[in-house]
């Protein structure tokens, strides 16, 4: 078991809500954007593999991304990846290259990707908590082990909840402001 380590702790915590904001910069509210297409994995060559590791993503339009597949026999997986990511994108297959038209937003549209977001804060959330049990689990098994005293223990657990609280808000606020913006308010 791994000895308590704050610093580490919150690193991790940290970590979750920057992958957090990462996520949610994908969802995009009606303007092209590269970031869209980040969160997308392709089933190729045996493995997932991120789009942009089998592609290249451009804007050359406000309305409409392009994506270059680098190996032509992969568009199809590539499309299909695209296809059932959620995003309401419809893939423009024209041989070589993807077009992708970024539609306007309906309020319904609006409502799906608010939904998401707040789906991504609950994934973060997760991380952060799991990150609060180790730091928790540490803390017993240095108490059992004799290397802290059951008041420091209880000490320390008391800043692990404080640090998970404050991280938690952290996130909760990123997509509170996500959902604001993707709902136009």
């Amino acid at each position: 078991m791994a000895k308590y380590d704050k610093a580490d702790l919150e690193r991790r915590m940290k970590g979750a809500v920057d992958a957090l904001r990462h996520d949610l910069s994908g969802l995009r509210t009606g303007r092209a954007n590269t970031a869209l297409l980040d969160p997308i994995t392709v089933e190729i060559y045996g493995s997932r593999m991120p789009l942009n590791q089998v592609a290249t993503v451009s804007a050359p339009e406000p309305r409409l991304l392009s994506v270059q597949v680098w190996d032509k026999s992969s568009i199809g997986p590539v499309e299909k990846a695209i296809r059932s990511a959620g995003l309401g994108l419809n893939p423009i297959n024209d041989g070589n290259t993807l077009r992708l038209p970024i539609p306007d937003l309906t309020e319904e549209r609006r409502k799906e990707l608010a939904k998401l977001a707040s789906q991504y804060a609950e994934k973060a959330r997760i991380a952060i908590r799991n990150v609060r049990r180790d730091g928790m689990e540490a803390l017993k098994a240095d108490e059992a082990k004799k290397e802290i005293s059951e008041d420091e223990r209880k000490r320390a657990e008391t800043e692990v909840q404080k640090l998970t609280d404050e991280i938690i808000k952290a996130a909760d606020e990123a997509a509170s402001e996500k959902e604001k913006e993707i709902l136009g308010k």
